[in-house]
């Protein structure tokens, strides 16, 4: 940048040439004899901040939203890396959005129709198990709008981030499935029986919600105790909560079941995690050990607590 210097004369500037033509090189008897500036001198004094002329730029320095803005672009660069570690949680929540976007726009009556047909009722079941098992997993209650399909990326996500995505869907699948059962049979027992009416046999029944609190239930045996009971007593209360809004017994035993098989599949999760946070109260061990395994030597399955 150049600056410009008002009110000096240039026979006073070394290196600048008089007006009547002589050499610049003639005025450096007149230049101050003070200890050479080397280049190093010259950028100390600039980092010091002060001008080094009338009308010279300050330079710089940078604020307090420089270290925020860094943070974020390293954030930024780091998502699209962490989302290839999750590449079953991130298809299956594209699925539900896209259903779940269906179920807002499309006509009233198919989408009625396609939800009776993906419920998980005895009638179904019978008829087509596998079939559908599978597409009742492709809703979730509420559509878009739905609390599940806000949790369904969290949970999934840091699950599948420890175990990887085949087991992920394992977990997923044995709460999904294994729940629906649980419920579903004792109901055609019950119809068989003459306990219930036959339109028990039928019912709306379909969502992702069995799978989701397994997965939730199973993740909780990764973290540390603290973070464990938290997040079970978090899913409890949630539960708790949905029966006081809409109380449906099948679907709260349902629920039950599903937690109660995350926590059953503790074993099966830290014999297979990739890596698991270290205890604060157990230093010594490696990062590969469980909370509640200890460093001396005990690498058995280690016991839910």
């Amino acid at each position: 940048m150049t600056t410009s210097v008002r009110g000096t004369d240039a026979s006073a500037v070394p290196g600048a040439r008089a007006a009547d033509g002589g050499d610049p090189d003639d005025l450096r008897a007149v230049a101050p004899t003070g200890p050479r500036t080397g280049p190093a001198d010259a950028r100390r004094v600039a980092g010091c901040g002060w001008p080094s002329a009338v009308g010279a730029s300050t330079p710089r320095v940078p604020g307090a939203g420089w270290g925020h803005g860094r943070r974020t672009t390293v954030l930024a660069r780091s998502l699209p890396r962490a989302l290839r570690t999750v590449p079953f949680t991130l298809g299956y929540t594209v699925v539900l959005l896209g259903t779940g976007l269906y179920a807002r726009l499309g006509d009233p009556g198919t989408v009625r129709d396609l939800l009776a047909g993906s419920s998980t009722d005895v009638s179904h079941l019978s008829q087509r198990p596998l079939l559908t098992l599978l597409v009742s997993a492709l809703w979730a209650v509420g559509g878009i709008t739905s609390p599940y399909l806000a949790a369904f990326p969290l949970v999934l996500g840091a699950l599948e981030r420890r175990l990887g995505g085949v087991r992920t869907a394992g977990v997923f699948l044995l709460g999904h499935v294994l729940a629906t059962l649980l419920t579903e049979v004792p109901v055609a027992v019950s119809v068989a029986a003459g306990h219930l009416p036959d339109s028990s046999l039928r019912r709306l029944d379909y969502g992702v919600s069995y799978g989701l609190i397994a997965c939730a239930a199973a993740l909780a045996g990764l973290l540390s105790p603290r973070r464990r009971w938290a997040l079970l007593g978090g899913v409890g209360l949630a539960l708790t909560a949905g029966i006081l809004v809409d109380f449906d017994p099948l679907t709260g035993w349902g629920h039950g079941f599903a937690l109660l098989l995350g926590v059953l599949s503790w074993p099966y999760v830290r014999r297979n995690t990739r890596w698991r946070p270290r205890s604060r109260r157990n230093d010594d061990a490696p990062p590969g050990f469980a909370h509640s395994e200890r460093a001396s030597g005990n690498t058995g399955t280690p016991s839910a607590h």
